[in-house]
């Protein structure tokens, strides 16, 4: 069994494979794009210019054949025809990129210029294959074309024409354009890496930014953010984003720190008074029944401790979505019916008359709806002072269900009742007076009725404040209610 490469290997064989940034892949884009425009584009001009010189080495060609045919149709007599190359010596004066043989039937040689620019075959007497050909001879090139041409004098006779075009400056400066077109295209295509990696850092700067504050992050900092103005849209939406989730981190951990606060300060009254009483016991001896009223008075204690980690171990499965899913029928009204008998004593004795009016069916899970209406009534009664009414009322609109619990008592400031769901939280003393509650039964209300795919609202004004339960209704009761109209 092979053994595991060192550390140092293993980090230096993922530095290799580590891909490239994408500052480096779109330099390098940049670049071949650039590369392969100024390519194409070069090649395309390369190749007009070597259309047009073998336009103009063509058009030389036909022009000294066009000569050669003219000055042998004149030579009608035997001594014109011997002043021939006389006259082809001063026809092609000054031609010095131009070579000229003309041969008679027999091969033999009437006229020659420049004859060491052709190949050893031509002079022994071979022609070049095609109406046009070229060789390179000394390191110069060159392009010929044959023709023949009938003497008047003597019709069976025919002349064999072979001019040759030195096009070596032609050559020459195709090669020098193709020198400068690779030149031009490497400089082209490095700047245009240049210019690609400037760009993509400059618009990736953001990225970087978040890159650090990231890093920077910890539960003690994360005031960090990333300012958006000067990146472009796409890592503009990126910065915002990030910013957005640093808001909610930051809003998440200051809650979870006045939470655990809270907690802290929720738990030290009950633990506190259960420590002094049984430090009171035990300060002497007692008698059975003292220590059964101890006893007594402790069982209260951990009675509310026991309902504050209940419910905060609810709100801990809301918050991360573990409440059972609803699926039941629920009649909203037997339910709050059933509420008002288990707290009409409490109500009479405390002189609040309890009302109920309408009615709705919804979809969920009884016991949780129940637990949510049974933490606003008992909120209504524990504020609504003797003589006074607290009603329930359920309607529906626009499918859903309304139900409502409105009581009479002070008003409740505006900027307060957005604070009203928060945990721990409770209005001040002159709406908490009577009873004690961890204030936590509007936070488990409000988990319930989301859990629901409900919302929950409440306003308070005119010394009345109303809690609303908004719930889907039940779709099978509204169809069934839907075919008993038609």
């Amino acid at each position: 069994m092979n053994a595991p490469p060192p550390p140092a290997l293993a980090s230096k064989r993922q530095s290799r494979r580590r891909p490239l940034s994408l500052t480096a892949r779109l330099a390098i884009l940049f670049a071949l794009v650039a590369a392969t425009l100024l390519l194409g584009l070069g090649l395309l001009l390369e190749r007009a210019v070597d259309s047009h010189f073998d336009e103009l080495d063509a058009y030389d060609l036909g022009a000294k054949m066009t000569v050669i045919g003219h000055l042998i149709r004149t030579t009608d007599d035997q001594e014109a025809f011997e002043f021939l190359p006389h006259r082809l010596s001063d026809a092609f004066a000054g031609h010095d990129n131009l070579a000229v043989l003309v041969r008679d039937p027999e091969g033999v040689v009437i006229f020659g210029r420049r004859l060491s620019s052709f190949e050893p075959g031509h002079l022994a007497g071979e022609m070049p294959e095609g109406t046009a050909s070229g060789w390179v001879r000394d390191g110069r090139h060159f392009i010929s074309r044959t023709r023949e041409f009938p003497v008047p004098q003597a019709e069976t006779q025919t002349l064999h024409a072979l001019v040759a075009l030195d096009i070596s400056h032609h050559v020459h400066f195709l090669d020098e354009v193709r020198a400068r077109l690779w030149f031009g295209v490497s400089v082209a295509a490095a700047f245009a890496a240049l210019l690609g990696w400037l760009a993509a850092r400059q618009g990736l700067a953001p990225l970087t930014r978040v890159t650090a504050a990231a890093r920077r992050l910890s539960a003690e900092q994360l005031g960090q953010r990333i300012s958006p103005r000067d990146a472009p849209a796409e890592v503009r939406e990126l910065a915002e984003a990030f910013n957005g989730m640093l808001d909610r981190l930051e809003a998440s951990f200051r809650q979870l720190s006045n939470f655990s606060a809270d907690i802290a300060h929720e738990l030290r009254t009950p633990v506190s008074n259960l420590m002094t009483e049984t430090q009171v016991a035990l300060t002497r001896a007692r008698s059975a029944e003292d220590y059964r009223e101890t006893l007594h008075s402790n069982l209260e204690e951990f009675d509310r401790l026991a309902r504050m980690i209940s419910d905060m171990l609810f709100l801990a499965k809301a918050d991360n979505g573990l409440l059972p899913r609803p699926g039941e029928a629920v009649v909203l009204e037997a339910e709050a019916r059933a509420l008002l008998e288990f707290y009409e004593a409490l109500a009479e004795e405390q002189g609040v008359q309890l009302q109920l009016s309408g009615g709705a069916t919804v979809v969920g899970d009884r016991l949780m709806l129940r637990r949510a209406l049974s933490n606003l009534l008992s909120n209504a009664l524990r504020h609504t002072a003797a003589g006074n009414t607290v009603e329930i009322a359920i309607s529906e609109q626009e499918g859903e269900a309304i139900l409502a619990v409105r009581n009479p008592g002070a008003t409740i400031p505006a900027d307060r009742l957005s604070l009203l769901f928060d945990r721990f939280h409770r209005v001040d003393l002159s709406r908490s007076g009577r009873g004690e509650g961890a204030g936590l039964g509007l936070a488990i209300t409000r988990s319930i009725v989301e859990a629901h795919g409900g919302y929950i609202q409440v306003e308070s004004a005119d010394g009345f404040t109303t809690f609303s339960l908004h719930l889907p209704l039940d779709p099978s009761v509204q169809i069934h209610d839907l075919q008993g109209v038609e």
